[in-house]
């Protein structure tokens, strides 16, 4: 509970900084839709404050959850300021999540508030009401549901709820590679500490524009794009889902961009794409997943750009970063960058010993961005770190002798398809309950455009057909499309080492064309 007598500025509540961000004048517009609606900073505090004051009023725990599975759209991104505003815990869920996922999701968060699109709320409020949730709200992207009608009639002033540093703002959660997905919780210290380091980093300057074209519910569109925005007080220019025109008609107006490799591969087959189209661009970041040599230097050339890549995590937020200010080094294509300001960035050996310059293993990272732990899971969050404090971050890499740092690969076979994580052991999981099936094995493959996409190899059971269509058909109807393998083969057997482990190299090998 707030204490009144507490000075704003001692305040650790996210929002309370964002807020301090906003330009002098709050008529001046924040947000410009790809559909043609302006919103002013004003209109930012009020409905926030709006929303807010219709989280306070229905009695929630502290500490509450707030789940979100909606459409993009600015009032999901207020709803997410209101969250912070009101000292909830915000817990976004990609839209593309299906019913076993939600199942998971929500029995396990246990959230006091479910948000979801008008469609789904038939099948969202059996799952969130049978697991305990005390309200479920609509939402959708053209500014209708029940979320909003509550919230016409709740008070534009509201203060923001008192939050230490420390106490949880968000839940991210990123599937293990063993077992279901883990919750990670984020501080309001962990992601204000992350963004002005990136403010600073970045060279957010007066003026900048923002095209915003990532989804909100991962750690790339929703805090590291719309805090550096709002933290900087610029305006953001919001696509409600990426169209690689639309984005080449808005550059002249914007200064940054944001985007996954995809992305750029898929802006750098516009023929529109030209030095004059860039020439009022500042800074394109990408990150998420590996950018390919070739559209790093394709861009250079098309644009007169060099894209500035970076390195982060859910459970961490932004990692590395290429430097910005030339006077720190080059942006070098191929890898993320030097360690942030503040993070402590290790590479060490199987037994635990630091690695020289070069020399490639597994990274280690320290510093005020890194998460609290995961949800409800002590013991899976210890093994996660070391006895003096640093996150085993499950990448593999390297640092050169000028500090800039490499990825290589990825531990337990991670594959990253068109910047979502996508991680095998979820999937063989459910290939494995379908009928007929032995077991399987899934891979990443490369992608022209994805980078990387899932392929399934499967064996059937004694006397069971299996249909590689059908498989492909049922995972359709049970994972985020995402996840689901874009290939399928039955073959005999799995190959195996002399430990029975199955060996997927040798699958990659096999299948690694794609073809």
């Amino acid at each position: 509970m707030q204490n009144r007598n507490t000075p704003t500025s001692a305040n650790g509540n996210l929002f309370v900084a964002l807020r301090a961000g906003f330009p002098q004048d709050l008529d001046s517009v924040a947000v410009e839709t790809d559909d043609g609606l302006f919103y002013s900073w004003r209109d930012l505090e009020r409905a926030s404050a709006m929303l807010a004051s219709l989280l306070g009023s229905l009695q929630l725990p502290a500490g509450a959850r707030i789940a979100v599975q909606v459409e993009k759209s600015v009032e999901a991104m207020l709803l997410y300021l209101a969250t912070l505003r009101a000292g909830f815990v915000y817990l976004p869920l990609n839209q593309a999540y299906q019913q076993a996922e939600i199942e998971y999701f929500i029995g396990n968060a246990e959230p006091a508030v479910v948000v979801c699109t008008g469609k789904n709320f038939g099948w969202v409020s059996k799952i969130a009401f049978k697991a305990g949730t005390q309200y479920v709200f609509t939402l959708n992207e053209d500014r209708s549901g029940s979320l909003l009608e509550r919230a016409t009639h709740c008070s534009d002033q509201q203060q923001p709820a008192f939050k230490q540093a420390d106490d949880l703002a968000a839940i991210l959660y990123t599937s293990g590679t063993t077992g279901r997905s883990k919750g990670a919780m984020l501080s309001h210290g962990n992601l204000l500490s992350n963004a002005r380091v990136l403010k600073d980093y970045w060279g957010w300057r007066a003026g900048d524009v923002l095209i915003h074209a990532l989804p909100i519910f991962h750690v790339h569109g929703l805090f590291v794009a719309i805090h550096g925005a709002l933290l900087n007080g610029s305006k953001m220019i919001w696509l409600g889902r990426f169209d690689p025109k639309k984005v080449l008609e808005k550059m002249p107006q914007a200064t940054v961009f944001m985007g996954v490799p995809t992305l750029y591969v898929r802006l750098l087959s516009e023929p529109g794409l030209t030095l004059e189209a860039a020439r009022q661009m500042r800074l394109f970041i990408a990150g998420s997943a590996p950018l390919l040599i070739e559209t790093f230097t394709e861009w250079q050339k098309r644009t007169g750009h060099t894209i500035l890549e970076r390195y982060g995590m859910s459970e961490t937020g932004m990692l590395t970063s290429n430097p910005y200010d030339a006077g720190q080094g080059a942006r070098r294509g191929g890898t993320v960058g030097f360690p942030l300001p503040g993070v402590s960035l290790r590479v060490q050996d199987d037994a635990g010993a630091a690695l020289p310059s070069d020399e490639i293993g597994a990274i280690q990272v320290k510093g005020p961005n890194v998460f609290k732990g995961y949800w409800r899971m002590p013991e899976k969050t210890a093994e996660e770190f070391t006895s003096d404090g640093f996150f085993k971050t499950g990448d593999v890499g390297k640092v050169d002798a000028l500090g800039y740092v490499t990825i290589v690969g990825r531990s337990k076979d991670l594959i990253i398809s068109g910047g979502y994580n996508v991680y095998p052991a979820e999937v063989e999981a459910y290939i494995n309950e379908l009928p007929g099936v032995e077991e399987s094995a899934v891979i990443g493959v490369p992608h022209p455009d994805f980078g990387e996409v899932g392929l399934a190899v499967v064996t059937a059971k004694p006397g069971a057909a299996l249909d590689p269509a059908q498989i492909i058909a049922s995972l359709k109807a049970t994972l985020a499309n995402f996840k689901v393998p874009k290939q399928c083969y039955v073959i005999d057997a799995l190959p195996r080492n002399s430990m029975g482990k199955v060996q997927k190299n040798v699958l990659r090998e096999r299948y690694g064309s794609g073809r």
